[in-house]
């Protein structure tokens, strides 16, 4: 069965969204190296991508239209199979993309048992907060920036998710990569 791994950035008070919107706190002068070979590691073990109709259509308005991107991602993007939750979209207007319509815990169920490597969900607050209550979720990869902001969308909503630290992977810029997958409940 595929692992559907949620990506997100956060920061140190556990901020997932500022202003709305996706953030980078790290300045264009913060040496990344690190960040991005780590996002490539995931990058290959993943083949598809979950999002929500906003961050979906921001990617979409952003990502195919770059043509020099030294990260890989534009082309990951453009490449893997995408699938954004949605019952307003029509035509996605982005190749590999699929509408899903739900319900939610039926369409990713059936992505988890179809063939293939990691599901990345990101970005996506809403999504990824009823991923999180449907317990769908089988890993973390949280990548926290040394900054705290005092308010915004945080990733976790609830005050009873455990966790088992999978890995901490500390970044020239301060930043820090934590995995985690959920703590098995009631014995297994």
């Amino acid at each position: 069965m595929r692992k559907l791994v949620v990506t997100e950035n956060v920061t140190l008070d556990g901020v997932m969204d500022m202003a709305g919107g996706w953030f980078d706190p790290l300045d264009k002068e913060t040496d990344r190296s690190d960040i991005t070979a780590a996002t490539a590691e995931h990058r290959a073990a993943a083949d598809a991508l979950l999002v929500g109709r906003n961050t979906f259509e921001a990617f979409r308005g952003f990502w195919p239209l770059q043509e020099d991107d030294p990260t890989g991602v534009s082309g990951y993007l453009n490449a893997v199979d995408k699938y954004v939750v949605s019952r307003t979209i029509g035509d996605p207007g982005w190749q590999n993309s699929t509408v899903l319509r739900g319900p939610l815990v039926e369409e990713v169920r059936a992505l988890k048992e179809a063939p293939g490597r990691d599901i990345v969900a990101t970005g996506s607050t809403r999504l990824v907060h009823a991923l999180i209550a449907e317990d769908l979720v089988d890993e973390y990869r949280l990548f926290v920036f040394p900054v705290v902001v005092g308010s915004g969308a945080r990733l976790f909503e609830s005050a009873d998710i455990r966790l088992d630290l999978l890995e901490t992977r500390p970044f020239t810029s301060g930043a820090v990569l934590l995995r985690y997958a959920p703590t098995a409940r009631n014995g297994g």
